[in-house]
């Protein structure tokens, strides 16, 4: 990729290469993969994806929130060289090394109080997972609460968490039981029908008098799993008192407060983790997506008075490998050198950008953001607040044939979440190309 301007459409996607290769992989792959489009990749480099038709796309994805310091960054892929020439695996849970040791170091120091400790993992879901077995090791209790719209991975025990799309768990109950959902606090289209500046009470109020009061006893429940901003269910921010409140509710009952960062964490909101805007200390975090640049990997970070499970109760053989570990050092120092902070300043520029241009668009019910992790919801039209799902996802896909590559999320939303290595000087072409093409659809038949 020498040329790297972007977007440059040369054949339009997808072109004869790429059809061959999704023939080949509609012939062999599972079909229970989402793609959103039919891109096929070639290359990547920073914000830039380029398929194998020579087509170059601004990346607004960060394959699914996952390449936060940019696709293939040079001093990321030397840490990889470096350690894939010392050993490539050594399992990390029946011998030592280095590159684990000093990465659980730097893990253990992020939440800024406390003491940590920290379980490798390959995914968000098995950190998810690891997170339900020591919630239920250290407090003794067999139940969980999680929010409805919530996503937290599809193992069965995650599955069992996950709340927002019903395909998720079709044909495949029982999970894990016994779990609880409450409704997650979202002021624009509240779940319990209550105002916006009621909606946060209101589903309090629901969680503490009906789900601990009735479906089942605080005495009962391990943990309580939230995210800080809602993803796949739609990028919800919900107000920024609510995990306080959640978190004076759990110690008021004993139950300890698990966070999802997965898709939150490491930078994407302009801190490294969501939760830290709200000042609180939850007691379990899982992290996955970004922690390693591409490379599979997650970790499960728990205060050290709750992992204190003995030798054999939880391991695996690839959490923690080495090359994994080299590159989320390398992620780790970039975030912290520059990155967070760029993706505080280039989001709220983006923000800013978006409610200037698109603000008053009968078609947009909401655009909210922090760092760069930001959504817009299309609707039918404002007083209504239909969503419009048919809008959304002609908006997703004409965008792809234009250059920019996004994703959608809950029943109409769409979610803007780019390499945190994003220049200011990137955004005017991202939003020319989606303010006309929102402007285009909106007023064209899609049927």
């Amino acid at each position: 990729m020498n040329d790297k301007s972007a977007p440059h459409i040369m054949t339009p996607p997808p072109g004869p290469r790429a059809r061959a290769i999704i023939e080949l992989d509609q012939r062999y792959s599972s079909p229970s993969y989402t793609r959103a489009y039919p891109l096929v990749v070639a290359r990547a480099r920073d914000y830039i994806v380029e398929d194998v038709d020579g087509n170059r796309y601004l990346d607004f994805t960060s394959g699914v929130a996952v390449t936060n310091t940019g696709h293939a960054h040079p001093e990321v892929i030397r840490a990889i060289q470096q350690q894939l020439e010392a050993f490539i695996h050594m399992a990390g849970t029946d011998f030592y090394y280095e590159p684990l040791a000093r990465l659980a170091e730097r893990l253990a120091g992020l939440p800024g109080k406390g003491e940590w400790r920290v379980f490798f993992t390959n995914s968000g879901a098995e950190s998810i997972e690891a997170a339900l077995k020591l919630a239920r090791y250290a407090t003794g209790r067999t139940d969980f609460i999680a929010f409805y719209g919530a996503f937290h991975g599809r193992t069965l025990g995650a599955l069992a968490l996950t709340a927002s799309k019903s395909v998720h768990h079709l044909r495949f109950h029982p999970t894990i039981g016994n779990v609880f959902h409450t409704p997650y606090p979202n002021p624009y289209r509240c779940p319990l029908n209550a105002p916006p500046e009621r909606c946060l009470d209101a589903c309090m109020d629901f969680l503490e008098h009906q789900v601990l009061g009735r479906a089942t006893h605080p005495d009962n429940v391990a943990a309580i799993i939230v995210e800080p901003v809602q993803g796949e269910g739609g990028y919800v921010f919900p107000p920024p008192e609510f995990l306080p409140r959640l978190r004076a509710l759990t110690e008021q009952y004993g139950i300890l407060l698990v966070v999802d960062e997965i898709q939150t964490g490491m930078g994407r909101t302009g801190k490294m983790f969501a939760y830290q805007h709200t000042g609180i200390q939850p007691d379990i975090i899982c992290i996955a997506k970004g922690i390693a640049s591409g490379l599979p990997m997650g970790a499960m970070l728990a205060r050290k008075e709750i992992m204190t499970w003995p030798v054999g109760a939880h391991a695996n053989t690839f959490g923690g490998n080495p090359v994994a570990c080299a590159a989320a050092l390398k992620t780790i120092d970039l975030l912290e050198e520059s990155l967070i902070e760029n993706a505080r300043k280039t989001g709220t520029h983006l923000l800013e950008n978006l409610h200037d241009r698109l603000g008053d668009h009968p078609n947009i019910g909401r655009i909210e953001g922090l760092g760069l992790m930001i959504g817009l919801e299309f609707v039918e039209d404002r007083e209504s607040r239909k969503p419009h799902k048919a809008l959304r996802d002609a908006v997703v896909h004409t965008c792809f044939q234009r250059g920019l590559l996004i994703l959608g999320c809950g029943p109409s939303s769409i979610r803007l979440i780019p390499p945190l290595t994003l220049p200011v000087e990137a955004i005017p072409t991202a939003l020319d190309i989606l303010t006309d093409v929102i402007h285009e659809l909106s007023h064209g038949d899609l049927s």
